[in-house]
């Protein structure tokens, strides 16, 4: 048996593992009965949560059950529906959303979601012109799409892109020298 204290987050951690439990129970403490092949989290002699251990560290075995109403939802809005979700905005949403999900995708399901969300303040073709320009700059973030949204850059001129030059300068320096010379 261990003594363990529910964090903020509606979960138990054991050996690094985190374990779901009723988020009616943050900030309590609770006994884990620990075996080889079970948690069970006890709560005033009550069980309240049964879990398959978890092996590697960083494991997390959540049931959805124990979070609460607007965590369940969360769930619910999963990388494919994200997904769907940009499609409709636009082309340069979906970049931006499949650019989130391009590594770890439930490390960025919230940033993907919270760009969708931007939808219930701002219209979707002025969220598409955000998205673009986002990528066009390489940072495809919900911080800068929601900071280009806040601050009407959306709707600011195109980008100047300098036309390339036509022949490189090949030229030394004021004050260089050539490899031949530096060896005197």
């Amino acid at each position: 048996m261990a003594r363990a204290k529910v964090h903020g987050n509606g979960h138990v951690v054991f050996e690094y593992c985190q374990y779901s439990v009723p988020f009616r129970l943050i900030g309590q403490s609770l006994w884990l009965e620990i075996t080889a092949q079970v948690l069970r989290a006890y709560h005033e002699h009550e069980l309240v949560a049964t879990h398959r251990r978890c092996t590697r560290p960083g494991e997390r075995s959540t049931v959805e059950d124990h979070l609460p109403p607007q965590a369940q939802a969360y769930f619910l809005r999963d990388p494919q529906w994200c997904l769907a979700q940009a499609r409709a905005v636009g082309p340069a949403c979906l970049a931006l959303v499949e650019a989130l999900f391009a590594h770890r995708v439930l490390d960025h399901l919230r940033a993907a979601q919270g760009v969708l969300r931007l939808t219930e303040g701002y219209s979707r073709a002025r969220l598409e012109a955000a998205c673009a320009r986002a990528l066009a700059f390489g940072t495809p973030t919900y911080r800068t799409v929601k900071h280009i949204l806040k601050h009407g850059l959306d709707q600011a001129p195109e980008l100047f892109d300098p036309a390339p030059l036509e022949e490189p300068y090949l030229g030394g320096g004021r004050f260089s020298r050539g490899p031949a010379d530096a060896l005197h």
